[in-house]
């Protein structure tokens, strides 16, 4: 089998209108707006309008996409959502997409793995172009995590906002060109640290589980914190480094929007020029799985910061715990 990779042929975006400001939350909550852009970066958040669901985006997300490719959705071979706020537990999200968008002959699935889920996404659909088997694999993030956050709790809500991003994946013409590596890494000793404890077979939905707050995101936000800043920039350069590259070559970095503190701490670790860092977490909090394909959209069509030949790392921490890194090098 002639050796291929996967590149990222165009991106689509959404983002909801509703804007929820610092400003507002601290008429709710009763924080100092600056305490919030001093702990986490975020000014403002998009909240998605009401029953809407979370397809509702990554449906949006999937038409620009294809539609700047110039592609008919009965092309796509394969459908991947990595989100963790699903419209249900089943029909998968991806399900839902295939139907909005008419691809009749594409296959799919969600994928879950915290908001490392598009990395997660992106990689395996990379994979599946480099089998041959499959020539368009659409891969997008999306997640509502306003639904499941609790609006009384400041240590939560103020960081979560709703954005989906989509990519698509297609052959690369040009060899060494393409999605060329990525490094995942899970621990499940982390589970209880960030979850949404109900809602699952385990604890089902119940009026005990709705009283007492467990459909919302809880956190230990210390233990997070080490945990991300750790691992991202660890992962990061390992795969720098197994690439025989360093910091200096990269043009552009986009890590998860979860805080900026974080992203900063990461940076500082890597040792990477911090005007090389794409980072969007003030106009839009943490969008969980959207985050990083927000990102990657932003840099290529509002700041046209990648050209062909530049090296790109995405790198991602979530819930499970589960993280990874992805080495990029851009063809178009």
């Amino acid at each position: 089998m002639v050796d291929r990779k996967a590149y990222i042929r165009s991106v689509g975006h959404f983002v909801p209108e509703r804007r929820l400001t610092n400003e507002e939350l601290k008429e709710k909550l009763d924080v100092d707006c600056e305490w919030i852009v001093t702990r986490t970066g975020i000014r403002e958040r998009r909240i998605l309008e009401p029953e809407l669901g979370n397809s509702y985006m990554a449906a949006r997300a999937a038409r620009e996409c294809i539609d700047r490719a110039g592609v008919d959705a009965r092309e796509l071979d394969v459908i991947i959502v990595g989100t963790i706020t699903p419209d249900m537990l089943f029909p998968s999200t991806a399900a839902l997409v295939q139907r909005e968008i008419g691809a009749v002959n594409a296959w799919g699935f969600d994928l879950s793995a915290g908001c490392s889920g598009f990395v997660f996404a992106l990689t395996t659909g990379a994979q599946l172009i480099e089998t041959g088997k499959y020539e368009k694999v659409l891969v997008i993030g999306s997640d509502a995590q306003s639904c499941f956050s609790d609006y009384t709790d400041p240590n939560t809500c103020v960081l979560f906002g709703d954005a989906a991003g989509a990519v698509l994946l297609e052959p690369c013409p040009e060899p060494n060109h393409g999605i060329l590596d990525f490094i995942q890494r899970m621990d499940g000793n982390g589970a209880e640290l960030l979850l949404v404890k109900a809602g699952g077979s385990r604890r089902p939905a119940s009026i005990e589980t709705v009283r007492n707050g467990e459909h919302y995101v809880r956190q230990d936000g210390r233990q997070v914190f080490k945990r991300a800043v750790t691992e991202m920039a660890d992962v990061s350069a390992e795969i720098l480094e197994k690439n025989g590259l360093t910091g200096a070559d990269i043009s552009l970095f986009i890590p998860h929007q979860a805080n900026i503190r974080i992203i900063e701490a990461c940076v500082n670790r890597m040792g990477i020029d911090p005007a090389k860092v794409m980072t969007n977490i003030d106009q839009f909090a943490n969008t969980c799985c959207g985050s990083i394909a927000l990102c990657l959209y932003q840099a290529v069509t509002e700041q046209e910061r990648l050209s062909k030949g530049d090296y790109l790392v995405m790198s991602a921490f979530g819930a499970g715990f589960a993280w990874g890194s992805a080495l990029v090098k851009w063809w178009e």
